[in-house]
């Protein structure tokens, strides 16, 4: 039986719960992270959508920053998405507020696409999906600079929307707002790898 952990400090923790439990199909169980020690138990991790200043900051304090950089570094799946894609990477532009945890060789831009207001949606033609994708962006960074070793899945014009590094799926979107679970089904086979 699999278990997902999503980090539950900040954010639409709610939704991706949901999403996972979808996605599963009964084949598994989400566990709300809240705490350091509680990530050993899970096969795969989910680092959500919010506020990514303040998902740092309470990464590091509750010591869950080192547990969620071992975990990746050990090969634990981990599906990013919007802040968590933020946070996963190595640099941020301009930026000196959120301090990333370097597990996927990417340089994002934070509110690539603009604020709240900018907010939008977009069929991506993804790599991999026969179908488009579409793909729901809110106040969201975008991958300015990709390292050697990543894969680069989908594109809003120049900007990279989606990305592969080893056990780490990076997405600037959310996908635990559609219904369309392609992308929680590429993490789940993650698992199997």
């Amino acid at each position: 039986m699999l278990c997902i952990g999503v980090i539950a400090l900040q954010g639409d923790v709610s939704e991706h719960v949901l999403a996972m439990q979808r996605a599963l199909q009964g084949r598994g169980e989400v566990l709300e992270v809240r705490r350091a020690g509680q990530m050993a138990q899970c096969d795969g991790l989910v680092l959500p959508g919010g506020e990514s200043t303040t998902i740092c900051r309470q990464l590091e304090s509750s010591g869950m920053a080192e547990e969620l950089q071992r975990a990746a570094w050990s090969g634990v799946p981990i599906l990013a998405t919007c802040a968590g894609l933020v946070l996963v990477s190595k640099r941020i532009e301009g930026d000196g507020k959120v301090r990333p945890l370097g597990l996927m060789d990417i340089k994002i831009g934070r509110n690539a696409f603009g604020s709240q207001r900018e907010s939008f949606e977009a069929d991506l033609e993804v790599q991999g999906l026969e179908q488009p994708y579409r793909a729901i962006f809110i106040r969201a960074p975008a991958i300015v600079e990709v390292g050697e070793g990543v894969q680069v899945l989908a594109r809003v014009g120049e900007a990279v929307v989606a990305a592969r590094q080893k056990s780490i799926l990076a997405l600037a979107f959310h996908p635990e707002l559609t219904s369309d679970m392609r992308f929680h089904q590429i993490f789940l086979k993650m698992l199997e790898a």
